[in-house]
């Protein structure tokens, strides 16, 4: 093979990747969601047809540009970044070809929902302050779009499940009733930067106000009394993706978004519960290190009832939930080697989304931990959930990629969910060598996690596949995990909303185990924990097949770390 014909093919793939990837970034400027700062913009994105028809021809286009490559003259690096590119541009032209952008909400986020993490990014200076006023004012033109969208969805049958839409309305009435500077979408206002004159920061408040009035509100109340009047009554009953125009083709297309696997929904559903009985094995044992006597319904119901599990105020919570971050980092240095320079913050999830909210949820920056509804929140699973929202997971998996200045920025801002919730779930396990399961029932949250993903591998399938019904995907996870009857019901609602992202988990915290188990066997003595989880982590989030390439190299490298070469350690 020579050099130059390698390099021609390494332009080219750069190419077609940076203009696609500068052309991304700008048709979604505006558009902020929870794990990735949008390209600032004073509007928001289009999402009419129009708009999605050319983002298809241009998806399309760029995959048959990828497909006259020459994968072959490539070296090794940019094989991954044909492999990464790859799996993102397919997975977004599969969305467009199944006319996902009918369906822009889950149980629990949506088109109107992400604008509140805009608002809750602090204003730098004057030019980021009249960009934010411009995308205030753009809000009714978005909203229309969307609805006309979601209209379209309706028509065809192309809709959230009705059982998922409980909640949805809170957050988008949270902002109807607040006319003054108490509005969400007031919040980076409240302070703005000393750069800017206050005369100016007067002229920028007064702006904003009379626009959230004029223009935010309104167009808000529109889209509440279409989702209580028109999308609601409308949306369909059943919930299975199989039930969708095209169903069994859009399961199968979000599996492989998802988990970057080609698997069956038959072969998943049956890993699941053989996962499932051999986690529950565990779990007996766990119950037999507390102390408890009695089978595991009553210790079930003990667990659900008994008071001592649950924290009195948000701000107990919090403040453990801050201690066991705080334990967790000071183990770090025994288990990575590298670290990233950015840190995070642990916060309450904001008000109007918390009644649908997931328990927590993590990534560069942040840690939401649900203050709501304190009796779902079981603080002997505290130390498992901050594993992996905040480190060694999300927030520390996340920034860690985006550091890399040497990759390409498609794979610097992946957010690939195999791979990012699988590396999340295994720092939960982590936490086992780690010596941060402190108590038998600290243990046994940690394997209630655990069985809780592995049960997700059934209840997606079961729900998707085999047309399972809300209460036997509740009645599961009722009977094997020690979830709360609120978080039951709001985590069969999101798997219903959003097929096939719970199989990511479980899917790619296996993939890390094997790919672990390989290396130790390969390397015997020479295995070097800290070096196993910097290959992991140095590559970002990258297709489940594809990290194990990494671990290939690894072995063959003799277990050095990624990093050695460039910082020219030695262990």
């Amino acid at each position: 093979m020579s050099r130059p014909r390698a390099n021609e093919t390494s332009r080219r793939l750069h190419a077609i990747a940076a203009r696609e990837w500068t052309w991304r970034r700008r048709e979604f400027a505006g558009a902020d969601a929870e794990d990735d700062d949008a390209l600032p913009a004073d509007h928001l994105p289009r999402v009419d047809p129009a708009a999605q028809a050319a983002r298809a021809r241009r998806w399309t286009d760029t995959l048959a540009a990828l497909g006259r490559l020459d994968a072959g003259a490539l070296d090794a690096e940019d094989r991954i970044n044909l492999a990464v590119y790859r799996h993102q541009v397919e997975s977004l032209h599969a969305d467009q070809r199944f006319r996902a952008w009918q369906m822009p909400l889950t149980s629990d986020s949506a088109f109107w929902s992400d604008l509140g993490f805009t608002a809750r990014r602090p204003l730098r200076d004057l030019a980021d302050a009249e960009r934010y006023l411009g995308l205030l004012a753009d809000i009714p033109r978005y909203f229309a779009e969307h609805i006309a969208n979601m209209r379209e969805g309706l028509a065809r049958g192309f809709s959230v499940p009705r059982s998922s839409l409980g909640g949805c309305a809170a957050s988008i009435a949270a902002v109807v009733r607040a006319n003054d500077e108490g509005n969400l979408l007031f919040t980076p206002l409240r302070q703005l930067p000393p750069n800017i004159a206050p005369a100016v920061q007067a002229r920028l408040r007064e702006a904003a106000l009379h626009t959230i009035r004029t223009a935010a509100i309104p167009a808000h109340a529109h889209l509440l009394d279409f989702m209580q009047q028109e999308y609601l009554p409308h949306a369909r009953s059943t919930l299975a993706a199989s039930a969708l125009p095209d169903g069994a083709d859009y399961y199968r297309a979000q599996i492989r978004k998802f988990t970057t696997l080609e698997r069956s929904p038959e072969a998943i559903h049956a890993l699941g519960r053989a996962e499932v009985e051999k986690l529950q094995t565990e779990m007996r044992h766990a119950i037999r290190d507390t102390g408890f006597q009695g089978d595991f319904a009553a210790f079930q119901h003990y667990l659900r009832t008994d008071p001592r599990f649950y924290a009195k105020s948000a701000d107990e919570l919090l403040k453990q939930a801050a201690w066991i971050a705080n334990r967790a980092t000071g183990a770090l240095d025994r288990c990575i080697g590298r670290l990233p320079r950015r840190r995070f913050e642990i916060m309450p999830v904001p008000d109007e989304l918390a009644p649908s909210y997931t328990y927590g949820r993590g990534g560069a920056g942040y840690y939401f931990v649900n203050t709501w509804n304190l009796p779902a929140r079981p603080l002997y699973a505290l130390a498992a959930l901050t594993l992996h929202e905040a480190v060694p997971g999300h927030a520390l998996q996340m920034p860690l990629a985006a550091e890399r200045e040497d990759l390409p920025p498609f794979r610097r801002h992946a957010q690939n969910s195999a791979y990012t919730e699988g590396w999340a779930l295994y720092a939960e396990r982590l936490g086992v060598e780690l010596g941060l399961y402190e108590t038998p029932w600290d243990r046994f949250g940690y394997l209630g996690f655990q069985i809780w993903r592995a049960c997700r591998l059934v209840v997606d399938t079961g729900l998707h596949h085999y047309g399972w019904s809300r209460e036997q995907a509740c009645a599961y996870l009722r009977e094997h995990t020690t979830l709360a009857e609120h978080e039951i019901g709001t985590e069969v609602d999101r798997y219903a909303a959003w097929p096939a992202q719970a199989l990511s988990y479980y899917l790619g915290q296996m993939a890390i185990l094997d790919a672990r188990a390989r290396a130790e066997q390969a390397l015997g003595e020479r295995f070097d924990l800290r070096a196993f989880h910097d290959a992991v982590l140095a590559p970002g989030a990258v297709p489940l097949p594809v990290l194990q390439q990494a671990i290939d190299r690894l072995i063959a490298g003799g277990g050095r770390s990624p990093w050695e070469p460039a910082a020219g350690r030695t262990r």
